[in-house]
């Protein structure tokens, strides 16, 4: 029986990985320098050294490029940082200690940057809204991984929904000071006054 090598198919897969994201990277730089309108398809090819149409190879259009950065890994790396929490922390402390962890890897003047662009059209704020209702079904499946009883999947799905809140509001106040305080101290801040809220629904 003949055996055949995986070895080039791996480097393949490796070499348009490696495409996708020199891609997208220059992209986003491109996008942060020049502004999004007036950055080209053929710019971001010739500054990424390709051809246009390797681009359509693996985006679309710009806009494919923009959300990727959104979308990218995220919630792959939320659910990895999830699981690896210690069993004895309560789901809303799983996730914010996981969110805490991914933090340390956000360029500050990279992610405004990006950010700023998103917000400067109506339909890419409207597609950027709709990436949280895909991350919040991605870790609501998370949590229920984590604590497999079926009659914590609402209660699961509602701190699902409160944490991602609670992000959104930690990045928005982040970006709103100019990134000059480190992003982990907005997000303690907005975990902080999440339980406060949920210790008074107790009282």
């Amino acid at each position: 029986m003949e055996i055949v090598s995986s070895k080039p198919e791996g480097l393949r897969a490796r070499k348009r990985q490696e495409t996708f994201e020199r891609i997208a990277e220059t992209g986003l730089r491109l996008f942060s320098r020049d502004g999004y309108e007036a950055t080209t398809l053929d710019a971001i090819a010739e500054a990424a050294g390709i051809s246009r149409r390797t681009i359509f190879y693996y985006f679309k259009s710009k806009e494919e490029i923009l959300l990727d950065w959104q979308m990218r890994g995220f919630s792959v790396s939320l659910h990895k940082a999830v699981l690896a929490q210690p069993s004895d922390k309560a789901p809303v402390e799983a996730v914010r200690d996981a969110l805490l962890a991914l933090s340390a890897g956000f360029r500050t003047q990279e992610f405004i940057g990006i950010d700023r662009v998103l917000r400067s059209s109506e339909t890419l704020k409207a597609r950027k809204q709709a990436t949280y209702g895909i991350h919040e079904q991605a870790l609501h499946g998370t949590l229920a991984e984590r604590w497999p009883n079926p009659d914590r999947s609402t209660s699961l799905r509602l701190v699902a929904m409160a944490s991602l809140g609670a992000m959104r509001i930690a990045i928005e106040d982040w970006i709103q000071a100019g990134g000059d305080q480190p992003l982990d101290y907005f997000l303690h801040t907005a975990f902080d006054e999440l339980s406060a809220e949920f210790c008074k629904l107790s009282r």
